[in-house]
């Protein structure tokens, strides 16, 4: 139905646009191409603000939620509280717990230490990490930690499976390589992510541990008529059952899109190590999200539209940052509140629900494009 829709008024839309063209005077030269490409470009950003406001309205969404292409922002809204018992609203400062977008964050370090030669993603994790010293562990990679191929859980059980024959995603594996990120690095995992916070310049950015600011979105379980707030957040992201860098990093909504521009162009990691990140290396079966391809860190869409992206879910805190390479699309889903009483699945139907809009619009954008040009032309 979208993108039928799409299709119908866009079409419309540039008929008219054409025939009035054509009754004015005098004629001139004009760049066909240019006009095509501007009100295709006004017209998605009516009918994505308007379906992603259906999203919005139908669940009373207690979320900030954007839309950039490139440096542009295409749709922002902010709806709900950061506090609910003292109606603080959320704005564009609010700072949200990304839960385990975080991980993107921490594949990203280790990769910066590999480029200083510290490490290489095939060593060991026993070169590092006492723990993996054991028969049963010795033989995991750095790599299988990155794309959760280790086999490992909860670290000290038994593996699922044997390392590099399968995929389970562990949080434990993610807050190992913390270890070997402070390890080789001789600095804490907080002391490096904020270097990489200060060299992207994302200055709203912080972790559980160490956060002192305001505006930050206190999580919630249930509903907004019956909230209960989780306690001690953003503190207990730095507990043993989270851990910081799988799951305890806080953002904005800026930040994010600022993190994708910068990640995504380059300016952080070299081409060569830039495709080690993004490189499909196991499958991942999402409970939420479905099937879907799995680098260092981040999920990519198996087909079109090509997508890199990643959801986080802490209590209360359900996430979603996705990046379009080929647009330059960044598309932020930022929460606090989850009724967990009807499942993990339903506090992510908004986030769904977008990713949905948002991946038709990508599939449909360039091929749209060139259709409306033909038209234009006839």
């Amino acid at each position: 139905m979208i993108k039928n829709n799409y299709y119908f008024y866009l079409l419309l839309l540039i008929s008219v646009n054409f025939i009035s063209c054509k009754n004015e005077a005098p004629i001139k030269i004009v760049d066909k191409k240019a006009i095509a490409d501007s009100a295709v470009a006004v017209f998605e950003q009516k009918l994505l603000s308007n379906q992603i406001d259906s999203v919005f309205k139908k669940y009373n969404f207690n979320a900030s939620v954007a839309v950039f292409k490139d440096t542009v922002e295409i749709y922002r809204k902010n709806n709900g509280f950061i506090d609910i018992k003292a109606q603080k609203k959320i704005d564009n400062n609010t700072i949200f717990s990304i839960a385990s977008i975080s991980k993107q964050f921490t594949s990203v370090l280790i990769l910066l230490e590999m480029e200083k030669g510290k490490l290489n993603v095939d060593d060991k994790v026993s070169k590092y990490i006492k723990d993996f010293r054991t028969k049963d562990y010795q033989n995991i990679t750095i790599h299988q930690l990155l794309n959760h191929t280790s086999g490992l859980n909860i670290l000290g059980d038994k593996l699922m499976f044997k390392s590099g024959s399968g995929f389970y995603y562990s949080n434990d594996g993610f807050n190992t390589l913390g270890k070997i990120i402070e390890t080789v690095s001789g600095k804490s995992y907080d002391e490096n992510i904020q270097e990489l916070f200060n060299k992207t310049g994302m200055k709203s950015s912080s972790t559980g541990n160490i956060f002192k600011g305001e505006n930050f979105a206190g999580a919630y379980l249930g509903t907004e008529n019956n909230p209960e707030k989780i306690e001690n957040m953003p503190k207990r992201l730095g507990s043993k059952e989270i851990g910081i860098a799988a799951g305890g990093i806080l953002s904005t909504i800026d930040d994010l899109h600022r993190w994708n521009s910068m990640l995504y162009s380059g300016k952080i990691l070299h081409p060569e190590t830039f495709k080690k990140f993004t490189s499909k290396s196991s499958e991942r079966q999402h409970p939420i999200f479905g099937k879907m391809g799995y680098g260092y860190g981040i999920m990519m869409n198996i087909g079109k539209p090509l997508s890199y992206f990643h959801s986080g879910y802490v209590k209360g805190a359900p996430s979603l940052n996705i990046y379009y390479p080929e647009t330059k699309t960044s598309v932020i889903i930022l929460s606090n509140i989850a009724d967990e009483e009807k499942g993990k699945s339903t506090a992510f139907k908004p986030h769904i629900e977008i990713k949905k809009i948002t991946d038709i619009f990508e599939s449909t954008f360039e091929s749209l494009k060139k259709d409306t040009l033909k038209a234009k032309l006839l």
